[in-house]
């Protein structure tokens, strides 16, 4: 039987999630290839883990690739492999993949992308290759045919429940299951899962909306408390990080898996949208809070109704609904996590900066009406939404991605996968310096509650430092602000999770 050996790259210095995407692929191939997963998460030397678990039955290698820390590991690794072994099938998934797929298959070190979910598409690829049989009519997959790059048809969503079980036994054969379920301000032992494929909305600014074009399918309740409740009683998890795009697309799903979970003790999070929840009736969000849902990240954007339309959200989203939304969640005792994007392109340099010192107060209104509302502050970076409007105005500007898959690998782009160093003509050095000291202040003023690490003496210290500039407006060169979250090591959750 061949080999298959899947490469999860690191992506964090501590705190490591079970590594759903490889392991949802494992699910794909059990029991018609034997498989062994690489966790660069787990692994002191992971490049000489992969050369270690390579055998004369290896044909195939999958790494799941995602923007940002993975392509340290991805791209060096994946080069050296293909260089040893030439005859090894490399194919590549993941968003990153996806959406930069130009560069991947023009490096020469990848054969395949995944583009989308692989469930079908890669055991099908695998089959194909091994059988000499063609690949084109093949689902979800991009590849180089004759020169050029062809794309086959996208696969309609499959049903999420149909699809195997993932194997969590096996994979804590490899890897110990209770080191995935660590503390985080949610709880003791958090479990990291991934419940639906997709969104059904367009936002011209998500990496999401190439791959999903707008779809989304979910697994049922049931099916998602089933897999809890097993991962509960067997390594003892407390807490949940729903990592879906958007968790809360059908109230109904919610409400099902609010009466499954709620005598479980379970504390849970998810990603959602304003406009959606908004319409979610009190007692859905009260029996929410009941079974365990603690805080809830939101796509905010921007308070200005005409940046709004030219995201293309989608939905019904306005900035009044923003902070109205807020005040509601407070009734419930759910946090909201607001996330927005600051640095939007304009016609002119002045408007971007009005739009930004338009945000700052708006986001400062909301403290006022939730002074829990957690506060998420990205500079607008790109993504390839091919045709959308933001993404033209953003080619015009002369912004351009690397060309070379190898240069993404400069800390500049992995800062704007990071959201944190745009690349972008539209932003001058002063824009990004207020923001960036804007989000200094605020995060003292306001330190944020999921840093569990942080003492309340240390609380109170961060706010008395940052009152007069909260409250003044003066957001420049915050250098006692910043030393000491240097040397309290405060934790930033958009680059750093919980």
């Amino acid at each position: 039987m061949s080999t298959v050996l899947l490469f999860n790259p690191r992506s964090a210095n501590f705190k490591f999630r079970i590594p759903n995407s490889v392991l949802q692929i494992a699910a794909s191939i059990d029991g018609l290839y034997s498989w062994t997963i690489v966790d660069g998460n787990r692994e002191y030397k992971p490049y000489d883990k992969l050369l270690a678990s390579i055998t004369p039955q290896t044909k195939f290698v999958g790494f799941t690739v995602m923007p940002g820390p993975q392509l340290k590991e991805a791209i060096p690794f994946a080069k050296k492999l293909k260089s040893l072994y030439p005859h090894i099938k490399m194919i590549w998934g993941g968003y990153f993949a996806s959406n930069q797929y130009k560069a991947v298959l023009q490096s020469g070190f990848v054969d395949y992308v995944i583009n989308g979910p692989g469930d079908y598409a890669f055991p099908a690829l695998l089959q194909a290759l091994e059988l000499n049989q063609p690949i084109h009519d093949i689902e979800n997959l991009i590849y180089i045919h004759n020169g050029e790059i062809f794309k086959t048809k996208k696969a309609e969503l499959v049903n999420y429940d149909n699809l195997k079980p993932l194997p969590y036994d096996k994979l804590n054969q490899q890897y110990d299951i209770e080191k995935y379920l660590g503390k985080t301000y949610l709880g003791e032992k958090t479990l990291a899962y991934h419940s639906s494929f997709g969104c059904p909305f367009t936002c011209s600014f998500c990496a999401v909306v190439p791959i999903y074009n707008a779809k989304w399918k979910a697994k049922s309740a049931l099916g998602v408390y089933h897999d809890i409740k097993y991962i509960k009683d067997k390594w003892g998890a407390n807490a949940v990080e729903f990592h879906d795009n958007n968790f809360f697309v059908s109230e109904k799903r919610v409400i099902e898996f609010c009466e499954l979970i709620k005598d479980e003790n379970i504390i849970w999070w998810g990603e959602g949208r304003i406009d959606t929840i908004n319409k979610y009736k009190d007692s859905t969000l009260a029996l929410m809070r009941e079974s365990g849902c603690k805080m809830i990240f939101f796509g905010a954007e921007t308070g200005n109704d005409e940046v709004l339309k030219k995201m293309d959200k989608g939905g019904t989203q306005t900035g009044q609904q923003i902070i109205d939304f807020a005040a509601r969640m407070k009734r419930f005792n759910i946090i909201p996590e607001y996330s927005f994007v600051l640095g939007t392109p304009a016609d002119t340099q002045e408007e971007v900066m009005k739009q930004i010192d338009f945000d700052i107060n708006f986001i400062k209104k909301i403290k006022e009406v939730n002074p829990a509302t957690e506060i998420i502050i990205y500079v607008y970076s790109p993504v390839p939404t091919e045709g959308s409007d933001m993404y033209n105005k953003v080619l015009e500007s002369g912004f351009k991605f690397p060309q070379k898959l190898e240069d993404w690998l400069s800390n500049d782009w992995e800062n704007f996968d990071l959201r944190k160093n745009p690349l972008t003509p539209w932003l001058t050095p002063s824009m990004i310096n207020k923001i960036k000291n804007f989000e200094t202040v605020l995060n003292a003023y306001y330190p944020t509650e999921t840093d569990i690490r942080l003492k309340k003496y240390q609380r109170l210290i961060l706010k008395a430092i940052s009152f007069i500039r909260y409250k003044l407006n003066w957001y420049k060169f915050p250098y006692e602000i910043k030393a000491l979250h240097i040397w309290w090591k405060y934790r930033q959750p958009e680059t750093q999770g919980f």
